[in-house]
């Protein structure tokens, strides 16, 4: 006798798992069809901008330790010399006590009442008391005097070792900064030399991404000192960005716009944080050719603008002097000058 099995019935089970199958080839093809190195080129391109950023203010704080490290510098020179002027005085005084002390030892060696005493010509006595007695008062008076200059030496030299001090600090600090910058620039360029070509260009276009149709009024600069300010600028554009530095070979952003300013016989501050308050602040919808235009809310960077929703600006290492969008980044203020 042959064996009768029934057909098991196919269950639910089996359908939903042939479905499910389905479903996870699906989006397994999906996910194939994704490119996978757009998520880590993106998080590369986001964090080459944290480090700019990051470069970017310890730049401004280096900026800011080497200017106040020239201003102390200016100061320390102008005690020198003014401690060279009281040690001259000071000198002087004491030659000039040392005559008036041997004229009083010829004047007057003994006791005035034993001179009198002893004295053939009284009359003789007393002129020459009464030139002693001259000599005696101008002494005093030279003495005191010396005394105070002796006591403005002191603190003129109190003074100048305070800024010296203050000098080697400021160094200390610009020298810290110096490394900081190095170290968040070096790895940016890591980073970027990581990407392929295509996504380097990428980057270097989304840098100069922005609104620039904002319909700012003005075609004319402000003033003749914006004009020639602007037109400095402009003479320096495709000059390569050198941080720490204010031309005329190289430039960061606020060495750009304090050289800029400088031609025009204008002096800025050398930080963009300084420069923010170097003269009237304006609505962006204001602006007009030669305004500084300072960017982010803690001021970190500066551009000059040219017209027509431009500015120039030295941007980052590695990309020269240009004009981008006025509105690239978040614009912070705009400064008339």
């Amino acid at each position: 006798m042959g064996s009768h099995r029934r057909p098991a019935p196919s269950s639910g089970v089996d359908r939903g798992a042939t479905v499910a199958v389905g479903l996870l080839s699906a989006a397994a093809a999906a996910l194939a069809a994704v490119p996978a190195a757009a998520a880590p080129a993106d998080d590369t391109r986001s964090e080459v901008d944290r480090l700019h950023r990051q470069a970017e203010k310890a730049i401004e704080a280096y900026n800011r330790a080497d200017e106040r490290a020239d201003r102390l510098r200016g100061q320390i020179r102008t005690a020198q010399d003014e401690i060279a002027r009281q040690q001259e005085r000071v000198n002087t005084l004491r030659e000039s006590l040392g005559s008036l002390a041997g004229a009083q030892y010829r004047s007057g060696g003994l006791d005035p009442s034993l001179e009198l005493l002893f004295s053939d010509d009284p009359a003789d006595y007393l002129d020459k008391a009464s030139v002693l007695d001259r000599i005696t008062g101008r002494r005093a008076g030279q003495l005191r005097t010396l005394h105070q200059a002796l006591r403005t030496l002191a603190q003129e030299r109190s003074a100048a070792a305070g800024k010296l001090s203050e000098l080697e600090r400021s160094r200390k600090a610009a020298a810290a900064h110096k490394r900081t910058v190095e170290r968040k620039l070096a790895e940016a360029r890591r980073l970027l030399g990581s990407l392929p070509g295509a996504e380097r260009a990428a980057y270097e276009r989304a840098t100069r991404s922005g609104r620039d149709d904002l319909g700012l009024p003005g075609a004319a600069p402000a003033s003749s000192r914006a004009a020639a300010a602007l037109a400095a600028a402009r003479s320096a554009l495709g000059r390569p960005y050198v941080w720490g530095a204010n031309g005329p070979s190289g430039f960061d952003c606020s060495g750009l716009t304090q050289w800029a300013y400088q031609q025009a016989g204008v002096s800025l501050p050398r930080t963009s944080q300084g420069q923010r308050y170097a003269g009237r602040q304006i609505p962006l919808s204001q602006a007009r050719p030669g305004d500084l235009v300072i960017y982010r809310s803690d001021a970190g960077h500066v551009g000059m603008y040219a017209g027509n929703g431009q500015v120039i600006h030295a941007p980052y290492p590695g990309a020269p002097v240009r004009y981008d969008p006025v509105g690239m980044m978040p614009v912070s203020s705009v400064t008339r000058v």
